[in-house]
């Protein structure tokens, strides 16, 4: 398992984002590195964890809990057989590209140490939007997204570190609950029933995702799926 390719993005104006300014930095390009990794802060002030790369829309992105986004080089390899075309590392404007691993199999708290500092907790998954969509250029590409299910995901900093392109990424702890970030997921996207199961990752979660399930379970009760 390793890290294939560390991405960050310039801030870019394009029309298909509504970010007031009409910028984003969703555009990533691989970098050599050494590239310093830290939590940025909290939701709306801090921006992305990784040194030097934009992140343009704080209201919806970037933030502790959306620190660093990673994306499987073989879950793009699957989606350029689908789509028909070349898709580069960074072209889902992950940070990480990785080699190895089951990004959207990993479990809300799984926690990964890349290179010998850096140590990331998983934290969420990847919501597709608008932006998303324009960036790609590909029609209904937010109901596709979320039909494959496999989103990628979200890490917060434990411990700040610098990577590089070609670290190894070791998973150091992986908890007992059920709740990958592909399960997390369809409860967010499509199984809305599965939310109260969701709250079975405790802390770990991301602060608005278990705002979400903790409603959810008020209206209607702590039904299982």
């Amino acid at each position: 398992m390793k890290l294939l390719s560390l991405n960050l993005g310039r801030p870019k104006a394009v029309d298909y984002t509504d970010q007031p300014d009409g910028v984003t930095g969703i555009d990533k390009q691989p970098v050599e590195g050494p590239v310093r990794v830290s939590a940025p802060g909290q939701k709306g002030t801090g921006a992305s964890g990784v040194a030097g790369d934009a992140v343009c829309d704080t209201r919806h992105h970037g933030g502790n809990d959306q620190a660093v986004y990673a994306f499987a080089r073989e879950d793009l390899d699957e989606w350029e057989r689908t789509l028909g075309r070349t898709l580069p590392n960074g072209s889902f404007g992950e940070n990480l590209t990785t080699e190895g691993v089951d990004v959207s199999g990993a479990k809300i708290g799984e926690r990964w140490r890349i290179g010998p500092d850096l140590l990331l907790e998983v934290s969420a998954s990847r919501i597709p939007c608008k932006t998303f969509q324009g960036h790609l250029g590909e029609k209904g590409w937010v109901k596709r997204f979320t039909q494959r299910q496999r989103p990628g995901a979200y890490l917060r900093v434990i411990e700040p570190g610098e990577i590089r392109a070609g670290d190894p990424i070791e998973i150091v702890h992986r908890p007992a609950h059920e709740v990958t970030v592909a399960f997390e997921f369809r409860a967010l996207m499509t199984e809305r029933e599965l939310l109260p199961r969701v709250l079975a990752a405790g802390d770990a979660l991301h602060g608005e995702v278990e705002r979400t399930a903790r409603t959810y379970v008020e209206k209607y009760g702590a039904r299982m799926a």
